[in-house]
């Protein structure tokens, strides 16, 4: 399996804005005066920066500061802040965004705006065009399609930089519909281009997980093998998805224990729990090794039963079955699990869930209030 630096194919994007339209306008049929507006990720100073995963599935941009207006027969204009160009004397960018990039990216248009790639509060001048497109939309008494979740957690700073703009424009507030539901729903299933993209991942993530084994011995501390296995990743043009976990002993009773500062012995076990993000793509995989190299009695009774556990799971795992559903348990993964468990008296001790979607997230976005599908 070949790994690289791969580049998008942005007709791909197309149509997953024009299906996006096309989701929109099945749940609100009447509304032909209405734009979809979506915020990339901002600028986040010293540190690296990804793009905001929703924005990056319907664009293949990587750069920050972005905004994307979408009207309901699919006309894109893409809003670049002025700074962009300074961005490109510090770091690689990955793509031109000028006028004149507008068809090759995708898009109808490409707009500069005033200012700064950083985020997510700005100045009203910034974004006047912008302002203007939308204050037309609301006084049509239109609708404003955008990222707008009511939780704690999801699109924090798209959220910040829609209510600095509806601030700004007079009935704005009341025009915003959340779509992050219509667009987790899109993104729960994959296209073949994303499928191969998580497979490298996962690829990559194995191939970590051999150099993470080679190097548990006795009296050697966790950070090296966290170090030699993340060495694995960037050396195959990846990175970390998430903080790398390697619990041994007493450690590995933390679920998400990073701290990999204690020395692993013999008759230990060390939990390696790592993922590799691949063009934006998260794997997920968790090993268990004996520091020894050969696991005691008890440990692999242990390490039997939840391996059976899973290879159960793997083998009645099809569309139709959910992750985890309490109405339906017969066909619910997780409680099919914990039955698998309490048979063998250990049930108690399964803390967690059996598993959750991968994509662009590590715990990818989609509701896990649906079944199970192809994809």
């Amino acid at each position: 399996m070949l790994f690289g630096f791969e580049q998008n194919n942005f007709s791909d994007y197309i149509v997953r804005r024009n299906n996006l339209i096309k989701n929109i306008k099945q749940l609100y049929p009447d509304e032909q005066d209405a734009l979809i507006l979506l915020f990339g990720g901002f600028e986040p100073g010293p540190l690296s920066f990804y793009q905001e995963h929703t924005f990056y599935y319907l664009t293949g941009i990587t750069e920050p500061g972005l905004a994307l207006v979408i009207d309901m027969t699919g006309r894109s204009i893409l809003y670049v802040p002025t700074d962009i160009k300074k961005r490109a004397l510090w770091v690689a960018v990955s793509s031109s965004l000028t006028s004149k990039d507008a068809q090759r990216l995708g898009f109808d248009e490409i707009i500069e705006v005033e200012g700064s790639c950083q985020g997510p509060f700005f100045s009203a001048k910034k974004y006047e065009k912008l302002r203007e497109q939308l204050a037309s939309i609301v006084q049509k008494k239109g609708k404003l399609f955008t990222l707008n979740p009511d939780n704690p957690a999801e699109y924090i700073d798209q959220r910040v930089a829609i209510g600095q703009l509806s601030s700004l424009i007079s009935g704005a507030q009341s025009s915003i519909v959340d779509i992050s539901p219509i667009i987790a729903q899109m993104r729960r299933k994959k296209d073949m281009r994303e499928i191969e993209q998580l497979y490298k991942a996962i690829e990559i993530t194995i191939i970590a997980h051999e150099a993470a084994a080679q190097t548990i011995k006795n009296d050697v501390i966790e950070s090296k093998v966290q170090a030699n296995l993340e060495y694995i990743m960037t050396s195959l043009y990846a990175s970390p998805a998430f903080s790398s976990i390697v619990a041994s002993g007493n450690n590995g009773t933390v679920l998400h224990y990073t701290t990999h500062n204690s020395k692993m012995h013999d008759g230990d076990l060390v939990v390696v729990d790592i993922g590799a993000r691949y063009n934006y793509y998260c794997a997920d995989l968790t090993r268990t090794y004996p520091v020894s190299g050969k696991f005691t009695k008890r440990q692999r009774e242990l390490y039997d039963i939840v391996l059976d556990t899973q290879e159960y799971i793997e083998s009645i795992a099809k569309p139709g079955y959910w992750l985890k559903n309490e109405k339906q348990q017969e066909k619910s993964l997780h409680h099919l699990a914990c039955a698998f468990l309490k048979e063998r008296g250990y049930d108690q001790y399964f803390l967690h869930n059996i598993g959750h979607y991968l994509g662009l997230d590590v715990h990818d976005v989609g509701s896990y209030e649906t079944p199970l599908q192809e994809g």
